[in-house]
């Protein structure tokens, strides 16, 4: 795409107060952001209200600070804006009634063409659902699936680790600019993932965590993918709603039972109740759908932990038995944050360690 067109698009999607609705209105009506940017205000008045045609045109015509940090930041090598108008855009996106006019992508963008399995669950997973969300996700990337998830704490954390993994490796959609992680936990997997795996945002660069757009980010999360497997999930929770989103769809719906007794457990019971399929491995994902029609061949070979080493046996008697945090375990290990989470993120791909809610860490082996 031309750079002309894409500041186009950049300042057609920056206007204040003009979501994803009224932006495809436009879309639709003036074919592209430049005939909307150009149009005449009498044509506008048909698909703006007019509280919103002021800012609109004093939008466009001041200087547009974004526009300029997002060109700067297509610099950075792996980073891409996709656009609806692009042929590289994501065709199952358009599956939705509100595709996002623009992607914001940095690392492995051929993914996009991959087959997707979305793993979703609990931020508040229990040890067990962690393992479960990782082994079944290091096991379904084994065989070509791209693992598609939101980056939070908990069971989305578990399942990047997994499909980074395998061959498939992994997709984060997340909630907010490109050029923020959160939680901050997860800043060192967002890092990984950014190198041998792709993360996905509708959001500008700069934008924060709101809460209004994590349903969003589901949405997207259950368009890209080809089924949704929920790991575990309260009943309420997050996880349900894109399972619900992902049968609106039309794509399969996967649950993980668990103990009667447990409340994580609640939600993928209701699922498998509602006619989700009930999975007890990753073969029973991999024979309900004809995945071999889209495997696209693996781009890197998969991901090698590091052997252990003296720092991993310093963290790991610094973790002891109980659960810790980054903090505590700087105090108690001497290493730097970044040393820290790097090697803590090397000993969850080898199932030493587990992530658990509220960036504490717990130790498995």
């Amino acid at each position: 795409m031309a750079d002309a067109d894409l500041v186009d698009w950049l300042r057609f999607t920056a206007v204040p107060g003009v979501g994803t609705r009224r932006q495809l209105a436009l879309l639709r009506a003036f074919g592209d952001p430049a005939g909307a940017l150009a149009a005449p205000d009498e044509r506008l008045r048909e698909h703006l209200p007019a509280g919103l045609l002021p800012g609109w045109r004093a939008a466009l015509a001041a200087p547009c600070p974004a526009v300029e940090a997002t060109l700067a930041w297509l610099d950075t090598p792996g980073t891409a804006v996709v656009t609806l108008g692009d042929p590289a855009y994501p065709t199952r996106l358009l599956d939705l009634p509100d595709p996002p006019p623009l992607l914001y992508l940095q690392g492995r963008t051929g993914l996009l063409e991959s087959t997707m399995l979305g793993v979703v669950g609990s931020r508040g997973a229990t040890p067990q659902g962690l393992e479960n969300a990782r082994v079944f996700s290091a096991a379904l990337s084994g065989s070509g699936l791209t693992i598609v998830s939101g980056l939070a704490a908990g069971i989305d954390a578990a399942a990047h680790l997994g499909g980074l993994e395998g061959l498939g490796s992994t997709i984060a959609v997340v909630g907010t600019g490109l050029d923020r992680v959160y939680p901050a936990s997860n800043r060192a997997l967002a890092h990984r993932v950014a190198i041998d795996g792709l993360l996905v945002s509708e959001f500008a660069l700069g934008t924060p965590p709101k809460a209004e757009h994590f349903p969003r980010r589901n949405r997207l999360i259950a368009a890209l993918s080809h089924g949704v497997l929920v790991v575990e999930a309260a009943l309420g929770s997050g996880s349900l709603i894109t399972a619900g989103q992902a049968v609106e769809l039309g794509r399969e719906v996967f649950a993980i039972p668990g103990s009667i007794h447990s409340p994580q457990a609640r939600g993928c019971h209701r699922l498998i109740k509602d006619g989700a399929r009930l999975v007890e491995s990753a073969d029973d994902v991999l024979g309900e759908i004809d995945w071999q029609v889209r495997l696209a061949p693996p781009q890197r070979p998969p991901v090698q932990a590091e052997p252990a080493s003296a720092d991993d046996e310093t963290v790991l008697g610094a973790l002891g038995h109980d659960p810790a945090d980054v903090d505590t375990l700087v105090v108690r290990s001497g290493l730097t944050v970044e040393r820290l989470c790097a090697i803590l993120l090397g000993l969850e791909l080898t199932g030493r360690v587990a992530t658990l809610p509220g960036g504490r860490y717990q130790r498995l082996a």
